[in-house]
């Protein structure tokens, strides 16, 4: 056995990633990383007792060179007589059609393979089966079913039981996959070197302890109604990517070269190709093992606190109904039903989406821990709330609830959330529905006189920094302006003193969280309306959603929500009315930022 085999299936047995019985298909690209781990677990299957497949997506996103790969990768598998699962995507217009980014779009689309291939074998909603083929056949199996399930979840759970020893059945070609023959583990060829990259594009971009702990060594994938049905495992995470390549030319296994790993227009290629390197050269060699090694640190740290938290949220918050739904209960209303954790909003009685509860922390006892603890429960809290608090808004709530004379004031916080002191107590007060939607409806109707009625098509205008675009489908003109002032980051943290600054900046027609990092704004931006499939990242919020969806939560109606006006750059959308801007794109301390604002045609 090769010695590289040897230290796998060490890391395998540590981290307990596979059972006998386990019926594992192998991510394999084509790449160094991906077809090394295809040959050491071929050496290992007769030890550990595992059945091996070969898994491959092909993103169409270089072809022929796409094509080239995937049949490369065929001809491997025909090659070990293995079974060989595969499937086509066009990532590129799939990106193209839901507003995101091509790496997410390709790692969103390969995910939801994986989890089809690990589900029951069931046919898609759309129609289309994931089918496999024998070492005979290569033929690809498209699929149009949309993709489901989250793409790259980091965080393990419990796995699921294994289904015990199974034999390698062979299969027609192009048959569907039975429950039978279901994958129950893929496995990928995350490295070293992947870790180290991801560890430390987090700590540029700004983490906490979660995002340290980087890609972990295994997650269970769930199905459609939430059940584990296999995991997806990193077998070589302790492995950097120089080694692999030279088990690769010891046993004189050729490899296909990805062009776009050369492409510097990517961040991870960036950092794989400058900052690294830097680093490794210019102060520690073994800068990316410490990456790593920082990684497994910080994974049992979050082991353990997320245990921690878990036993604080069932006793020391206490979770009660909010008065104004208490108040519609009483008057007969039955639009509202409680349930802990879900969106806020009113739902119909026999609807599983409920209205989420306020909750109140022992403001002594909270004060009395030491404060990794106080963020920790505030931060928890918030995700229960659906809220996504950055550090900034953890901070100015702690601070908060310490200051003096502070009994019986709110804190307001993102999707209308507010935090009040009480002598005893902190609650987290979920926001009244009705009071929202009266609010939207006012907002909406002042703005609705001045839209054209039965206005059915799209439009698009250009605006340029600084400069001016005229919409009259929504009656308005909006400007972009050059404006230098301290962002929101850079407002005071004290609460008073914060707001005070904030209404001046609003009497002088600046809002902050529309100020834009003139910087990262290219050329020309355009006005135009939503379309079906966009997608908005405003500040405060724990991950994009679709503008369908964000207008639903205003209460936006017909003509306003057709018409509803967001400012794009290049591909991305950069502003829209009612919203902060997304974080990657606002303006910091000190820096000339570009300034969106409404005035009336």
């Amino acid at each position: 056995m090769h010695e590289l085999a040897e230290r796998v299936r060490g890391h395998i047995r540590r981290q307990e990633l596979l059972r006998a019985g386990d019926r594992v298909g192998v991510a394999v690209s084509g790449g160094i990383d991906s077809v090394a781990l295809l040959r050491l677990l071929l050496e290992l299957r007769g030890e550990i007792g595992i059945v091996v497949s070969v898994v491959h997506f092909n993103h169409k996103l270089r072809r022929p060179e796409s094509d080239a790969d995937q049949e490369f990768v065929a001809a491997l598998a025909r090659e070990h007589g293995l079974e060989f699962y595969d499937e086509s995507r066009d990532v590129a217009n799939f990106a193209a059609e839901e507003h995101v980014g091509v790496e997410a779009a390709a790692r969103e689309l390969r995910y939801e393979f994986f989890r089809r291939l690990l589900g029951s074998g069931e046919q898609s909603s759309s129609g289309a089966e994931a089918q496999i083929s024998n070492a005979a056949d290569t033929r690809s199996s498209e699929s149009a079913a949309p993709p489901k399930s989250k793409p790259e979840g980091l965080e393990p759970a419990s796995p699921p039981a294994s289904d015990g020893p199974t034999e390698g059945v062979p299969f027609p070609n192009l048959i569907p996959r039975t429950l039978a023959s279901r994958l129950t583990v893929i496995a990928t060829g995350h490295t070293l070197d992947d870790q180290a990259e991801t560890v430390l594009m987090r700590v540029i971009r700004g983490t906490g302890l979660r995002g340290v702990s980087g890609i972990y060594p295994r997650i269970v994938v769930e199905d459609d109604d939430g059940e584990g049905c296999g995991e997806i495992i990193r077998p070589l995470l302790e492995i950097r990517r120089r080694k692999l390549e030279t088990y690769l030319r010891e046993i004189k296994q050729p490899w296909r070269e990805d062009s776009t790993n050369a492409d510097d227009t990517f961040t991870r290629n960036r950092v794989r190709h400058m900052v690294l390197p830097l680093l490794e050269r210019e102060f520690n060699p073994a800068v990316a093992e410490n990456l790593a090694e920082l990684a497994e640190i910080a994974r049992g740290e979050q082991d353990y606190w997320e245990n921690e938290v878990s036993g604080w949220l069932g006793t020391v918050v206490q979770w009660s109904e909010p008065e104004w739904s208490r108040r519609l209960a009483a008057g007969g209303n039955s639009l509202v039903q409680i349930r802990l954790g879900a969106n806020e909003g009113l739902r119909e009685a026999d609807e599983t989406e409920a209205v989420a509860m306020d909750a109140s922390v022992d403001r002594r006892w909270l004060l009395g821990e030491p404060v990794a603890v106080q963020r920790r429960l505030v931060k928890a809290v918030g995700e229960y709330a659906e809220i996504s608090l950055e550090f900034k808004h953890v901070e100015e709530i702690l601070r908060f609830a310490a200051q003096a004379g502070s009994d019986g004031k709110k804190l307001s916080l993102p999707r209308g959330w507010t935090v009040l002191v009480e002598p005893e107590a902190l609650v987290f007060l979920a926001p009244d529905p009705l009071r929202q939607e009266k609010a939207s409806r006012e907002a909406s109707h002042d703005v609705a006189h001045a839209i054209p009625h039965n206005v059915t098509h799209d439009y698009e205008y250009g605006l340029a920094v600084p400069g001016r675009a005229r919409v009259p489908e929504i009656g308005m003109v909006i400007e972009a302006l050059r404006f230098e002032a301290a962002p929101i980051e850079a407002l005071p943290a004290e609460p008073l003193l914060a707001e005070a600054l904030r209404l001046k900046s609003a009497e002088a027609g600046y809002n902050p969280e529309h100020l834009l990092d003139g910087e990262l704004l290219c050329g020309t931006l355009r006005v135009r309306n939503w379309r079906p499939g966009d997608r908005f990242w405003p500040a405060h919020s724990k991950a994009p959603k679709k503008m369908k969806e964000l207008l639903q939560d205003l209460h936006v109606k017909e003509p306003e929500r057709g018409l509803w006006p967001v400012i794009v750059c290049g591909n991305e959308i950069v502003w829209v009315r009612g919203f902060a801007v997304p974080a990657q794109f606002r303006a910091r301390a000190g820096c000339a930022g570009v300034l969106i604002r409404e005035t009336r045609d």
